[in-house]
């Protein structure tokens, strides 16, 4: 039930950019919590794309010339810019300082950082990012927490010392534009031919921001492991938005070149689905992995890695193969080969849509406005 109360709403974001993961995530919360009429004013540093009617989107000038820097200037302005302005909820999608409610959508930087050397603890961007999530996170923080999985709850609680009560796990959030209609063959075979794609070929979609965390070197290595006959009737398009001179040169090296082509940021990604055989997500960082949800509920079935937060949905919906942690390129190699070989495909895009539609994965943006809204009783 929507509260009759206006509320009016400061939400911050580091960069807004079309097509990132997070930034849908934002965009779709804040066109949820203006359809009930709150007013939403959004602070960032960047806005690249369209505005929608009715948001305020403030670029703050931030200085620096570091990443860190500027974040760590970008949180200070923000307090600054707010003062005065009677927000009823401070909503933050990356960590600062201050907030009422933060969506969890990142990893832990701390939980990262153990693995990397130590004196990595002494420089200025370990000092200012752990500083900003501590400030997230700290038993001292009045933040509300909104978790997109359970995966680093427990490292919080010990690490931090966070209180259970401020985890709130939200459901994931994808569009219904995913789920394949009737004629979704026919689409996917307009798609192929539009992308000059032979039906006779077995497509392998990725989609992503980020080629080097979300597994694009590893995914090329594995398609060039593949038996002869099998590779000649494989293509590995890749979706999102990054250089790839550095991945077709891999491909080059590895002597699949004509087997791999990256096609750039899309707005057609429910359609490439269906133009899809199978889905792979082999990232290396990955709190959610949105992108794995929407190729489930598009009945493709997923192979990823277990690092993502989302990767237990391919294991309860039998949709797919998921290589478990630590890293083994060998293992993303067998788990592809199999998957291209095997008879089950028709199988795991039955386990898929059967766990589609006994599994809420629609109604995030929805329940974080539910919660936004409950924070100001």
């Amino acid at each position: 039930m929507k509260m009759n109360k206006k509320l009016k709403l400061a939400f911050c974001l580091f960069k807004y950019f079309p097509f990132g993961g997070l930034q849908g995530d934002f965009m779709g919360i804040a066109k949820e919590c203006m359809d009930r009429g709150h007013k939403v004013v959004a602070y960032t540093i960047s806005w690249e794309g369209k505005k929608p009617e009715g948001l305020e989107v403030r670029l703050l000038p931030v200085s620096g010339m570091t990443n860190h820097a500027r974040y760590k200037s970008f949180a200070q302005l923000v307090h600054e810019y707010v003062k005065g302005e009677s927000y009823d909820v401070l909503v933050g999608f990356n960590k600062m300082t201050g907030l009422d409610v933060y969506y969890a959508a990142d990893v832990s930087y701390a939980a990262k950082m153990m693995e990397r050397s130590r004196l990595h603890r002494y420089t200025p961007r370990y000092r200012t990012l752990m500083a900003l999530e501590r400030a997230v996170f700290d038993k001292g923080s009045k933040t509300e927490i909104l978790l997109l999985t359970e995966k680093e709850k427990n490292f919080y609680m010990d690490y931090y010392g966070t209180t259970a009560e401020r985890f709130h796990l939200m459901p994931p959030g994808i569009s219904r534009a995913f789920l394949p209609p009737v004629n979704a063959d026919k689409i996917g075979d307009e798609k192929r031919e539009e992308l000059l794609i032979g039906r006779e070929k077995t497509v392998l979609l990725m989609v992503c921001t980020n080629f080097k965390i979300k597994g694009v070197a590893r995914a090329i290595r594995a398609v060039s492991a593949l038996p002869p006959e099998i590779l000649r009737e494989s293509v590995l398009l890749v979706v999102g938005k990054d250089n790839p001179r550095h991945y077709s040169h891999l491909a080059k090296q590895l002597k699949v070149l004509e087997q791999v082509r990256f096609i750039g940021t899309r707005s057609d990604v429910p359609q490439l689905l269906m133009a899809a055989d199978f889905f792979i997500h082999p990232a290396s960082v990955e709190n959610t992995g949105t992108v794995i949800i929407e190729a489930l509920a598009a009945n493709v079935p997923v192979l990823t890695t277990d690092i993502c937060g989302y990767s237990f949905h391919v294991t309860c919906a039998q949709g797919g193969q998921v290589v478990r942690d630590p890293f083994n390129q060998e293992e993303l190699n067998q788990a592809l080969s199999f998957m291209l070989t095997s008879d089950q495909r028709n199988v795991w895009q039955a386990n898929c849509k059967k766990y589609i539609e006994h599994t809420d994965i629609f109604s995030r943006s929805q329940k974080v406005a539910d919660f936004i809204e409950k924070v100001t009783l």
